[in-house]
């Protein structure tokens, strides 16, 4: 039986799909929290440099899956599962934005809904196909948002574009996602594939630690109503950029005026 969750390497780049086609990747509890481990893994792991995260087949995900015989799951101890008073659907944006900070490049090749919506807003940046359909769709089952499309969605369209998307139950596409600003590019259907691995391969030109330390200080500030706390954040952050083998590196290109070769160290 296939995996929920599909993990592959190219070089520097990890690639997330998730794998349930036959029913356009909509979230059981066992993929949602599959997808979760497997981006926290790829966190552990040196040699990874930056996550794409996409779907297998023509979707995106189309949401939680609503069949009445969906299984419980949860990977934690049953203690701890009683404990967790947020669940996937908070654990997707700690993930994602905290828990990883590596680049995430959310590759939304097709439909992506309510909670599948979440998690594609969860990524730190995003690439959609042309033909790719979004939308919130709480309003339409009667309930109210939740993935953290309350935080992420008013970041990246402004508060009453958010509101407007959801109130109004609309569906965007490709062209339009990227004008309300839930995605920064788009791509032909047919080219999608292979633009998302160019641009994840593009990210990899640069040092792991100073795209690691970048993320740190964007999702930081994100937090933070403190702004000479966040200065001082960033000053740490350079100090350990600049002292890394990676960082010499790049001032002594810089200066030879050649490409430099990163390490990772």
């Amino acid at each position: 039986m296939a995996s929920l969750v599909d993990v592959s390497d190219r070089g520097h780049v990890r690639t997330i799909r998730l794998n349930r086609p036959e029913k356009k990747n909509a979230l059981s509890q066992e993929l949602a929290w599959g997808v979760i481990g497997a981006v926290e893994e790829a966190a552990r792991i040196d040699s990874v440099w930056v996550v794409a995260l996409t779907g297998t087949g023509d979707a995106f995900c189309a949401g939680l899956d609503l069949a009445p015989d969906a299984a419980p799951y949860h990977p934690a101890s049953r203690q701890t599962a009683q404990l967790d008073d947020i669940g996937w659907v908070g654990h997707f944006v700690l993930a994602l934005r905290k828990r990883c900070d590596k680049p995430v490049v959310g590759g939304i090749n097709g439909v992506a809904v309510g909670a599948g919506l979440g998690l594609a807003m969860a990524t730190d940046v995003r690439l959609i196909a042309r033909g790719a359909r979004l939308m919130a769709g709480y309003t339409r089952i009667g309930g109210s948002p939740d993935a953290g499309l309350t935080i992420t969605l008013p970041q990246a369209m402004g508060y009453e574009p958010a509101m407007r998307f959801m109130m109004e139950n609309r569906t965007v596409l490709g062209e339009e996602a990227v004008a309300l600003g839930m995605a920064g590019e788009v791509v032909d259907d047919d080219a999608f594939a292979d633009r998302l691995a160019a641009y994840c391969e593009s990210l990899c030109a640069w040092s792991p630690i100073t795209l690691r330390l970048l993320k740190r200080g964007m999702t930081k500030a994100l937090e933070s109503n403190d702004l000479e706390q966040q200065l001082r954040y960033e000053v740490a952050n350079i100090r350990m950029a600049f002292g890394s083998e990676d960082g010499r590196e790049a001032r002594k290109a810089f200066l030879e005026k050649r490409n430099p070769a990163f390490k990772g160290a």
